[in-house]
């Protein structure tokens, strides 16, 4: 695939252009699209904050035009690019405008600069106090979106949520937690190796930078822009997963007093004194002081409270706190159960329409290459599909999922041409054993997409439900090519399905999954056994 460099140009209203380029900053980038996009507004150059990227958001610009009201787009393509490959999306504050448009059919000009070149005009749009964003994509490896976003609001500062001290577990439990009014409690602490920043979920958490300043030196000692976006801080208001970031206590070399900043991660723009000037308006910090080792205090404190609870423990006691303990793992068995649950819906639901997407891109396909007859029969076994999908329901039967596995491979089967069964043993209950909705769908379907779909009418896949006593035992096996399974890939089908048996076994803890993944040049075969299920 090409690699597509990307350029800004900024007008304002007086006809004043101002050009930069951000080709140094996401060179190596393989971004899907026209080779340029063009944006041009009704704002000063000074108001102009442009090709801001960021680490943690590889495939984004993020572009701040805070006093704009219009905005206008263009892009432009290589001659010799086939205009119907391309799609693209405008979103203007949270609902499409443009979806999964073609560039077939816009208005299409010479390039007088470069005769290489056509420039597609994309239209003007009405911006103020508003976000648009674009996304562009190659319709033949729609995984692979370049997001550019116009930000036309007022910025606020980044609202801290809290700080939490200690390593983050695997469960996703943490240490203690502050809220923003006891901070200093947490940075004065020392017992635990690690701070973790958490700010409040938002449009834009990607933009802010968190720094640790050593105030005696003035230098900064840590820096990031990576912020974190798993499962361990979870907010229940939004019911969303907080941005944060952790920092190893020991960049604290000495005591001494020391300043958390957070700040916005601007760095393009037209002049260098709006931008120090933005970062300035937009900055928080707080001031706190570290130490490396016990106070006479602290000592004083620990010693006289370690005396008070050694007299105090007697055999009476010792049974009450054992019963107290077990009532609390009781309980945190519970919560944690609890959590993970609500943690498997969350994957639920960023599987149900990643499937969606793909499958409309699938009948896209169809229909570009007029094979309308085969995309009514693919449309009508969607509809089917799509109800399943999206059923609220945790668990189904293995017929049900069965049922659900072969309108999906039908459907795909229209396109590819690929040869498929599915057998199950017959000493199993099939009607009446159940298993979690759409366990084997994602990886189906990546079977289907990197296995076998450029094999044709040569591909095949099975899919098997074996019973080996109490065990069940779930495969896919495909011939295609393979893929190397110690790497870690863009998808996020993989990904998601790996996260979502981890959470599983959170649930089930005495029948646990077990995923097996076996690839080479051969084929792949994908194993989950259900322990003791049966």
């Amino acid at each position: 695939m090409k690699k597509i460099i990307i350029f800004l140009t900024v007008y304002t209203m007086a006809i004043c252009q101002v050009v930069v380029s951000c080709a140094q900053s996401i060179r190596n980038e393989k971004y899907i699209g026209g080779n340029w996009i063009d944006f041009s507004v009704d704002a000063p150059p000074t108001e102009v904050f442009d090709h801001n990227v960021f680490p943690n958001q590889p495939n984004v610009m993020f572009n701040y035009i805070p006093t704009s009201k219009k905005i206008a787009f263009s892009t432009y393509f290589l001659k010799t690019d086939t205009l119907s490959l391309y799609r693209y999306t405008i979103i203007l504050d949270h609902a499409p405008i443009k979806l999964n448009q073609s560039f077939e059919g816009l208005n299409v000009y010479e390039d007088k600069f470069n005769p290489q070149l056509n420039n597609v005009n994309l239209g003007a749009y009405n911006i103020a106090n508003k976000i648009l964003t674009i996304l562009l994509y190659k319709t033949s490896q729609p995984d692979k979106v370049f997001k550019s976003i116009y930000f036309a609001k007022s910025i606020q500062p980044a609202k801290i949520n809290s700080i939490t001290k200690g390593v983050v577990f695997d469960d996703g439990g943490i240490g203690t937690t502050a809220d923003p009014d006891n901070i200093k409690d947490i940075l004065l602490s020392n017992d635990t190796r690690t701070l973790n920043i958490v700010i409040d979920k938002s449009d834009i958490d990607f933009l802010y930078c968190v720094m640790i300043k050593d105030q005696t030196s003035g230098k900064i000692i840590f820096s990031s822009t990576s912020w974190n976006y798993d499962n361990s801080h979870y907010d229940d208001v939004s019911d969303d997963y907080l941005p944060y970031v952790s920092i190893d206590k020991g960049i604290f070399k000495k005591s001494g007093d020391y300043e958390v900043i957070i700040e916005p991660f601007i760095q393009g723009g037209t002049s260098k004194a709006a931008i120090e000037k933005f970062i300035t308006k937009h900055k928080i910090s707080i001031n706190f002081e570290e130490e490396k080792f016990f106070s006479t205090k602290q000592l004083i404190t620990s010693g006289l409270l370690f005396a008070l609870i050694a007299g105090a423990i007697t055999g009476g006691l010792a049974v009450y706190i054992k019963n107290q303990q077990i009532k609390k793992k009781v309980a945190a068995e519970a919560k944690q159960k609890e959590i993970a649950q609500l943690q498997l819906n969350s994957v639920r639901s960023q599987l149900n329409p990643h499937f969606l997407f793909n499958a409309l891109a699938g009948i896209q396909n169809l229909m570009n290459k007029n094979e309308i007859d085969n995309a009514n029969r693919y449309l009508s076994k969607f509809a089917r599909l799509t109800r399943n999908v999206l059923d609220s329901k945790e668990l189904i039967s293995l017929i049900e999922e069965k049922t659900l596995l072969d309108d999906y491979l039908q459907m795909e089967q229209l396109r590819f041409g690929f040869r498929y069964k599915i057998n199950a043993s017959a000493d199993l209950d099939t009607e009446n054993i159940e298993i979690p909705a759409m366990l084997l769908q994602p990886f189906v379907e990546n079977a289907v997409k990197h296995g076998i779909a450029e094999k044709g009418k040569d591909g095949e896949i099975a899919v098997s439900f074996e019973k080996q006593v109490s065990n069940l035992v779930l495969k896919i096996t495909d011939n295609g090519s393979g893929f190397d399974t110690t790497q870690t890939y863009d998808g996020l089908g993989l990904a998601l399905s790996k996260n979502r048996i981890s959470l599983l076994n959170t649930v089930y803890k005495d029948t646990p999954f077990i995923l097996n993944i076996q690839s080479d040049t051969n084929g792949t075969m994908i194993t989950i056994t259900l322990s003791q299920w049966l």
